[in-house]
């Protein structure tokens, strides 16, 4: 079979089926595994398909949230505001707490209590310039390059001060979030500074507005199943919260 016939057969079988299974596909051609991940791995990069661990899924629709930090400010605003209320309060006074770039941290950290006392690492100026008025909580600055789009530091010193820290705590941001697709974002390196803060912290919480929701990105992060929990806005779909919590995701509903 010619690889144009393989991977025809591959899309008329996730059109027919809802998925792929790489095991299945190469016992029924009498085909190498490797081939068929290799066959599934092309046409993901083609967009027509999402690549999952064992085989495939329908491809997802692209996350409104690879615009830029300007436009990405008027995304979703009330439930933005709502769900960095709600991460606010999970917070435990003298917790050490990485917070990542993003619009949704900037309401995270407009909602902490005045009085916390806490540390917190970020590679987001908008992050460390809010903080400003939190007397008690001790902001350090992690360097790198400044990637504009989203107004966060990247690059070897950013990955290499992370590295040197142990936190309690990671609010991190994405541009996607889907239980089978993972985390992910739009920029390699920024994916990879996001990567760096959930292994470096005790438990990743994920800032999920409704835009992010089944969606993916072009660089995968994580897999969902690789964070403590994730806060949602009101109203978010209940049944797709479930494959959340299946997962071992606690999930938190920010209030309306």
């Amino acid at each position: 079979m010619l690889t144009t016939q393989r991977k025809q057969y591959l899309m008329d079988l996730l059109r027919r089926d809802g998925q792929v299974v790489a095991k299945a596909v190469s016992e029924e051609l009498g085909l190498s595994e490797d081939t068929i991940r290799r066959d599934l791995r092309e046409l993901a990069r083609e967009g027509l398909l999402q690549r999952v661990h064992g085989g495939a899924l329908p491809a997802l629709p692209a996350s409104p949230a690879l615009a830029d930090f300007r436009a990405r400010a008027h995304m979703s605003a009330h439930a933005k505001a709502a769900i960095g209320r709600a991460a606010a309060a999970l917070i435990v006074p003298g917790q050490v707490v990485f917070i990542d770039g993003g619009t949704t941290s900037g309401h995270l950290v407009r909602s902490l209590a005045p009085d916390l006392r806490a540390t917190v690492l970020t590679h987001s100026p908008s992050v460390a310039l809010a903080l400003l008025e939190h007397e008690q909580v001790e902001v350090i600055m992690l360097g790198g390059r400044l990637y504009r789009h989203s107004v966060v530091g990247v690059g070897a010193a950013t990955l290499e001060a992370i590295a040197q820290v142990r936190a309690d705590l990671c609010f991190l941001g994405v541009s996607s979030i889907d239980p089978d697709a993972g985390l992910s974002t739009g920029d390699v390196e920024e994916a990879a500074v996001k990567r760096a803060m959930l292994r470096a912290a005790a438990q990743t919480v994920v800032l999920a507005s409704p835009e992010k929701l089944a969606t993916a990105s072009p660089y995968r992060i994580a897999g969902a199943d690789q964070i403590a929990a994730l806060v949602v806005a009101h109203g978010t779909d209940d049944a797709l919260l479930g494959r959340y919590r299946a997962l071992g995701v606690t999930v938190h509903v920010a209030p309306a």
